[in-house]
């Protein structure tokens, strides 16, 4: 199946609409990105991505119904993750890895192909008729015929045969096993692990041997269980036991790491405390713990949660309530936590807000995805946009915007040592004059109060100019 042609008619049409984007409301997307790159469409029905010399990196058609994606080498596209195809460009050199070689043609669950340059990476199959697939699904090599009557799968040497799956089960090669599912079955690896079951789930022995460069003498690791009686879990320097699996037990270790924790009529009560990690549980009442120095407090679950953790030198703070209708991500510098703090706020489905903690901030109101889309950046472009009823978008001190129902009202304060571009270089002032502008339809009709003057002048079609493209650690900090 040939995008090509559709990928170019949807792309005329993107470029004549995006000349008209001034007007667009929430329909028409035409804005430069912080990485350079270029997005345009019509939202929401087309949306593209090009590099500044043209060349087309993604496109959504109605997301997430169509997604295409590329890059300079590969392309891949997709109806919902369902038919997907995927491939090399003409041109592009050699494959580093078995993932890029070749095109591969999906139609889940019915179909899967790959056509490589070796023949013997190739593939086609047609489920539950007959087929095989390679690297697939975490096997190295999957075959079936008339599925379940059939299948047999191949991992790490041993192959596995079901006849039908998964009940009757016979494994050969660097293993050897067999097993009638429910019942019993074995599976032997001579070396490394000997596994057993017996009226699955409910009873099991396992047993794992320790790896090649553990020291000598190292026990092997077990696993025994009489569910829902009895389980117990051992290894080097450890020992995990439940009664009335799985409400009451014990946790010992004293290697590499000390740590003992008590469970009862779990998970609402456990108690635990070591080397590197405490819990303090009384669900759902309240839970406190510290695990590898991230520090997390439940209050009345699921009401009240806080989590805080430093990493690269930022202190992280997380605060939920009802986990999405009030959430806030605050980061401070670890050295410097006089320094004003970044933060991301979402009050489910209101408004959400971002400050960078260096001058930039932003007001989105209504909000409904962002707090479940927080790094999704096709959410946003296509879908955001309908539901901003007002924005505030602050890019240095003194540059300030409101807009109401989709830039039909505006008011825009910019003060004289303010630069165009939020990336120049200015001297703040906290007096500084400040030239403000309140607009109706975007600058078809408004009116504009020079800086330092006190009378307001009238103006007609003072259409603004296309948005400066903001640096990329501006907009990030900001969002």
């Amino acid at each position: 199946m040939n995008f090509r042609p559709l990928l170019l008619l949807l792309g005329l049409a993107t470029g004549v609409a995006a000349a008209r984007a001034d007007s667009a409301g929430p329909f028409l997307a035409n804005h430069v990105n912080p990485d350079g790159t270029a997005t345009r469409g019509v939202r929401p029905f087309w949306l593209e991505t090009r590099t500044p010399s043209g060349e087309l990196r993604s496109a959504t058609a109605v997301y997430p119904i169509f997604t295409y994606r590329a890059d300079a080498e590969t392309y891949a596209w997709s109806f919902f993750e369902l038919i997907k195809r995927s491939g090399r460009k003409a041109g592009a050199p050699a494959p580093q890895s078995f993932l890029e070689n070749g095109e591969a043609f999906d139609v889940w669950p019915f179909w899967f192909s790959r056509e490589a340059r070796d023949p013997a990476d190739s593939y086609q199959a047609l489920f539950p008729i007959a087929g095989t697939v390679k690297n697939r699904l975490g096997y190295q090599r999957l075959s079936w015929t008339l599925f379940p009557f059939y299948v047999a799968s191949e991992k790490n040497g041993a192959t596995t045969t079901s006849t039908p799956w998964p009940i009757i089960r016979t494994t050969r090669g660097t293993a050897t096993g067999f097993a009638i599912w429910p019942l019993f079955g074995w599976k032997d690896r001579p070396g490394v692990s000997r596994e057993q079951f017996y009226l699955w789930p409910l009873g099991y022995n396992n047993t794992q041997q320790p790896a090649t460069d553990a020291p000598a003498g190292t026990p092997p690791s077990r696993q025994i269980g009489a569910l829902p009686l009895y389980a117990r879990e051992t290894s080097a320097g450890f020992v995990s036991e439940n009664f009335l699996w799985p409400f009451f037990g014990y946790t010992d270790r004293t290697a590499p790491w000390r740590y003992h924790e008590t469970r009862y009529f779990w998970p609402f009560f456990v108690q635990g405390h070591g080397d590197d990690r405490f819990i303090n549980r009384w669900g759902p009442f309240y839970t406190h713990s510290v695990i590898k120095g991230t520090d997390k407090t439940w209050v009345a679950w699921p009401f009240f949660r806080q989590a805080r953790w430093t990493g690269e030198d930022v202190t992280h703070t997380k605060t939920q309530f009802l986990y999405v209708l009030y959430w806030k991500h605050e980061q401070r510098r670890a050295r410097h936590p006089e320094a004003a703090p970044a933060h991301v706020t979402h009050v489910w489905p209101l408004f959400s807000t971002w400050d960078n903690g260096a001058g930039r901030r932003q007001v989105l109101a209504l909000s409904p995805f962002e707090v479940f889309f927080p790094g999704n950046t096709k959410i946003r472009d296509t879908w955001s946009p309908f539901f901003a009823l007002y924005r505030y978008d602050e890019r240095a001190p003194g540059q300030a915007k409101h807009s109401l129902l989709w830039d039909i009202f505006s008011w825009e304060t910019r003060s004289a040592n303010t630069p165009a571009s939020p990336t120049a270089r200015a001297t703040p002032s906290p007096v500084a004059p400040a030239e403000e502008r309140l607009t109706l339809a975007r600058g078809l009709v408004g009116l504009r109060r020079p800086a330092g003057e006190r009378a307001w002048r009238l103006v007609l079609l003072d259409f603004p100019a296309k948005p400066a493209t903001v640096s990329a650690t501006t907009a990030s900090a900001a969002r």
